[in-house]
């Protein structure tokens, strides 16, 4: 394959919602600079928030695919090079090494992603241990749970939480593990936590907080979970759901800087000339949020200064949206340096949670059930992130 790019063209690593609203906002501003696509997915557009609330609605894999390669390259106007892994990154020949050949760039955008992180897990059956990270993975979990009852949760945060409850909607007998001693227990204050785990009770998931699984065995056609604190959990099905960690290694190995994530400015620029990292795997001023909204916010940014428009990118306040119909919740947490403390107002049918400095500001809040209707009044007079 080997490809000399123009000096102008852009090449983006991954096809995920980071790499593909990046070419969205390009198209937006310049119809015909040359873009290349490079992913290790086949190229199709499928957005990645709905594989925790695909169950409820009935969703097989294919049918959360809203454009193939084909029609997303026609779309947009680019070539997709899907089914590639890109082995190596050369910031001084401008070249990327792929499994289908070299392919030089003018300016590179790394939307890698982040993994699920995976405990080590002790037992025979640790091999067993299912993650829902992308689509493939989503229809191997949709495979494996057909014929299922019951299912067993490692995570208590966003993502073990929307499983839950997608899962109980389906009549499954959930269990949810994590070390902490609430669901959510980095972004709820206690009563909200609590409001949430009563509703997601109710419909069948039992807790097990401030422990972990010991070991994950099989015993006949089941698993046996053993907990840290001697309790044991028979269950058929075992999901992972502690948290993310952004893809590195790729820039590690071509000596890009990374901490948390691979760190960018607010140019979004990396410390390799040309470079740039957006999404899940990008670190901006010490920020990893892996949600959609800042998402939508850097590549908005990103877009102008990829054609020499440079734009720093700002973060306003941008609440969370936890995908559980059985208590709808939306929370904005407070920095983590935040002096402050949690007002709770209980309101008919929901819960109203503002964290407040010592002089009465707003730093963040939570808001459950009929209580979500205060989003967007509560939401102006929160601080920036980044302003």
């Amino acid at each position: 394959m080997d490809q000399q790019a123009p000096p102008a063209s852009i090449v983006i690593i991954g096809s995920g919602l980071a790499g593909y609203t990046v070419i969205r906002e390009i198209r937006k501003l310049d119809k015909s600079v040359p873009i290349t696509l490079v992913t290790r997915e086949p190229g199709y557009f499928y957005s990645k928030p709905m594989l925790s609330t695909a169950l409820a609605s009935n969703k097989e894999a294919e049918q959360l695919i809203s454009g193939n390669s084909e029609s997303m390259a026609t779309q947009l106007d680019i070539t997709i090079l899907g089914g590639v892994d890109v082995s190596a990154i050369d910031t001084k020949a401008h070249t990327i090494t792929t499994s289908q050949g070299i392919l030089s760039y003018g300016k590179l955008v790394l939307g890698l992603g982040a993994d699920q992180i995976r405990l080590p897990l002790q037992g025979n059956a640790a091999h067993q241990v299912m993650t829902v990270n992308d689509l493939e993975e989503y229809a191997e979990f949709r495979k494996v749970i057909h014929d299922k009852k019951q299912i067993t949760i490692l995570g208590a945060g966003l993502i073990g939480c929307e499983f839950a409850n997608d899962l109980i909607s389906k009549s499954f007998k959930v269990d949810v593990i994590d070390l902490a001693p609430q669901a959510l227990g980095r972004l709820l204050p206690e009563a909200a936590a609590l409001a949430l785990q009563n509703k997601l009770s109710d419909g069948g998931v039992r807790w097990h907080f401030g422990t972990t699984v010991q070991s994950l065995d099989c015993e006949g056609d089941h698993l046996k979970i053993t907990l840290a604190n001697g309790n044991m959990i028979q269950s058929d099905v075992f999901l992972s759901a502690v948290g993310l960690k952004p893809r590195l290694a790729l820039a590690k190995a071509a000596g890009i800087e990374t901490a948390l994530g691979i760190q960018v400015n607010r140019q979004l620029k990396t410390s390799a000339q040309n470079v740039y990292a957006i999404g899940d795997c990008a670190e901006v001023d010490g920020l990893v949020l892996p949600y959609v909204m800042p998402i939508m916010q850097a590549a908005r940014a990103l877009a102008p200064t990829l054609i020499g428009q440079e734009t720093t990118l700002t973060y306003p306040a941008m609440p969370v949206m936890v995908k559980t119909p059985a208590l709808p919740t939306i929370v904005s947490p407070p920095a983590k340096d935040s002096n402050g403390q949690w007002k709770i107002n209980t309101v008919e049918g929901g819960i109203e949670a503002r964290f407040e400095s010592t002089d009465g500001q707003l730093l963040g809040f939570a808001l459950l059930g009929t209580a979500t209707a205060q989003r967007g009044a509560l939401t102006k007079e929160l601080p920036s992130i980044l302003s």
